[in-house]
């Protein structure tokens, strides 16, 4: 009886180990969504850069397209959009392309 019991508590826990998520954040452990005063900065925190849902990037016939940027639509929204005069932001998508800072 004692070994029966061994073996079901063994698959009851080997279950539970399984089912565990592979990687599990706390909520506080992802970035906090901000505008970033460069691409410099934008690029220590999103290394390839940020982009939107479905954005594709515009690059030139002479380079590959950056594909491995980090999709955040609310990161990037905040760094996307016209000069505001009053706080000194800029837009670090000038190309328009949906990716900010987009760097290989």
């Amino acid at each position: 009886m004692t070994s029966h019991f061994r073996r079901v508590a063994a698959g009851v826990l080997t279950l539970a180990v399984v089912s565990l998520p592979l990687s599990t954040l706390p909520a506080d452990a992802a970035p906090k969504a901000k505008h970033y005063s460069s691409c410099s900065a934008l690029n220590k925190v999103y290394k390839h850069g940020v982009g939107k849902k479905g954005a594709r990037d515009r690059h030139s016939k002479s380079s590959r397209a950056v594909t491995n940027f980090t999709v955040d639509s609310k990161v990037y929204g905040y760094n996307n959009g016209p000069r505001n005069r009053k706080t000194g932001e800029y837009d670090l998508d000038r190309d328009n392309d949906g990716i900010a800072c987009e760097k290989r």
